[in-house]
């Protein structure tokens, strides 16, 4: 009997609750999910830790952008690496890219080095590589837990072709994590689609500040984002994302 994983991407204690209470497997825990995340400090994990029992697989990203890194970034994601698999860790969610767009797997085997036992999971940096067939032979050979994968387009659903493709040649060497755009109403069809078993979301839901006074004259964040919106995963969209997937398997 095979068994679906649903895994949510949080940056925050509040939607970590909300994820543990909702029914995930495990979250994937990040900073600044508005620019598509980065690394997360330690005491977030300490925290997250205290409240709940959740499997925490640490997002490893120095900062927003593309995932071609300096030396000094380097130095920085081994030395995290080790720290966030000491604390325990369950995996470094990862990945590291060449300027042709090709996977850095020298990175990649230095960086499962500082990881030990916790071993490495590869994030979207897979969606922006030149050839994902090469690059899923390079992570299997490479013993990587995971793949998190939109299929390389903006949404699984979009990337659904690639996400068959992917799940049939890995073999079962690797866990094919679908991602972007996931929530409760299209699992099922992705399920039908491409054979994949295990889920990526977010279940985020806007709320409004707290703030009452609000200088209309000075902005604080990026342009188009409101510093007085908080984005958090919603409780109900992840128990309705594992419903449909406890209805699946």
């Amino acid at each position: 009997m095979e068994h679906g994983v649903l895994e949510v991407c949080v940056d925050s204690v509040e939607s970590a609750i909300a994820a543990y209470q909702g029914g995930a497997d495990r979250i994937e825990l990040c900073g600044d999910l508005a620019v598509g995340g980065v690394t997360p400090s330690l005491i977030l994990f300490r925290r997250i830790r205290e409240y709940t029992d959740l499997k925490i697989r640490v997002l490893l990203r120095p900062r927003f952008g593309d995932f071609c890194y300096s030396s000094y970034e380097r130095e920085q994601m081994r030395e995290e690496a080790q720290q966030f698999a000491e604390m325990g860790a369950d995996a470094i969610v990862t990945g590291v890219l060449r300027p042709d767009g090709s996977l850095d797997t020298e990175e990649i085997r230095t960086l499962l080095v500082c990881a030990g036992d916790a071993g490495i999971a590869l994030h979207r940096a897979f969606d922006m590589c030149e050839n994902p067939l090469e690059a899923l032979e390079q992570v299997c050979s490479l013993d990587v837990k995971t793949i998190l994968t939109s299929g390389q387009r903006n949404s699984a659903w979009e990337g659904r072709a690639l996400l068959k493709e992917l799940q049939e040649k890995s073999r079962g060497r690797v866990e094919i994590l679908a991602g972007a755009g996931v929530e409760s109403q299209n699992i099922e069809p992705l399920y039908r689609e491409t054979g994949i078993t295990s889920y990526h979301m977010s279940g985020k839901v806007k709320k409004e500040s707290l703030m009452q006074f609000r200088n209309p004259q000075v902005s604080m964040g990026f342009p188009g984002f409101s510093e007085y919106e908080i984005w958090q995963t919603s409780e109900e969209k992840v128990r309705n994302a594992r419903n449909v997937i406890n209805s699946l398997f």
